[in-house]
């Protein structure tokens, strides 16, 4: 008798139990810990640091109107800057600079990039080209890109070609290092594998060095972004008609302290636009490669 209400007992227990495990409070649990769309928005795109600069940015442009830190015109409000920039963008200057900066930022990067790859695949392969060309680079390599530029003005003249040249110049160094580190980073046992398993040499180029150096080419393109956005500021400041620098020339010029900092504004805009596309390629071609220390610590 105490036997059957001892197991009759056990079995509600166990009921109860797996009446309360699959009661929808777990679901409901599982619903709240997901974010919102606002929240998903914000983390994919990380634009909420950029938001708190501008919003920090405006309070103190605000504070400085009534306290008189310094001269409230050297350091204008975002909410004037739009103002402003809508009324020049109206004048169509803002397009014109834009697609002007866009065109040669995009064919120097490319054309300097390429460039690099392909002298590195050379010197990669041949020792001797990499003995006579490796000098010739650590010499002319550190020469900063505003020394250049009269050079570039004097020998091809003040036209489209000198601009996009130096953008490909600034741009091809850092790539043709980081590409050439990357080819001689394989490891050895990989080639040594494929040649075992009668691997033509085009194949191990194709199939075992050159996806062993796109990280690096990847990291070099990324360093070279940066620079090749100085070379195309520098190349509009002097002989151009339009482009973001010109803008910031023109700026200096007529004492338009607001014109420039919206130019400076466009700059930075651009640069992190490009910066993401190169990042979504990264993405895209690196997807298999996992490591660090957000893939090591299990979630």
């Amino acid at each position: 008798m105490n036997g059957a209400k001892l197991s009759a007992v056990k079995e509600a227990g166990a009921g109860g139990v797996s009446s309360i495990t699959s009661t929808p409070v777990v679901g409901k649990q599982a619903r709240g810990k997901q974010p919102s769309a606002i929240s998903r928005f914000f983390q994919k795109y990380n634009i909420l640091p950029s938001i708190l600069f501008f919003v920090f940015w405006e309070v103190f442009s605000q504070v400085n109107e009534t306290a008189k830190f310094f001269n409230p015109n050297f350091l204008p409000a975002p909410s004037l800057l739009v103002s402003e920039g809508w009324e020049l963008a109206k004048t169509g200057i803002i397009t014109d600079s834009l697609i002007s900066s866009t065109i040669r930022i995009a064919l120097g990067f490319v054309i300097g990039s390429a460039a690099a790859v392909l002298l590195g695949v050379i010197m990669s392969k041949f020792k001797t080209v990499e003995r006579w060309f490796s000098p010739i680079l650590n010499l002319v390599g550190p020469i900063p890109t505003l020394a250049l530029l009269p050079l570039f003005i004097i020998w091809f003249g003040i036209g489209e070609f000198p601009k996009v040249l130096l953008i490909a110049w600034t741009t091809f160094i850092p790539v043709l290092v980081y590409t050439l580190d990357g080819f001689k980073s394989v490891p050895s046992t990989l080639i040594r594998s494929a040649l075992s398993l009668g691997a033509s040499e085009r194949q191990i180029f194709t199939r075992v060095m050159l996806p062993s150096a796109i990280p690096n080419f990847l990291v070099g393109a990324q360093v070279s972004l940066g620079l090749s956005f100085s070379a195309l500021i520098v190349s509009e400041m002097m002989g151009a008609k339009s482009g973001l620098g010109y803008i910031i020339v023109d700026a200096r010029n007529y004492f338009k302290i607001s014109n420039m900092f919206i130019a400076i504004i466009l700059i930075g805009l651009e640069y992190s636009l490009f910066s993401y596309l190169l990042k979504l390629v990264e993405r895209r071609v690196m997807s298999w490669r996992k490591g660090g220390l957000r893939d090591a610590i299990e979630k």
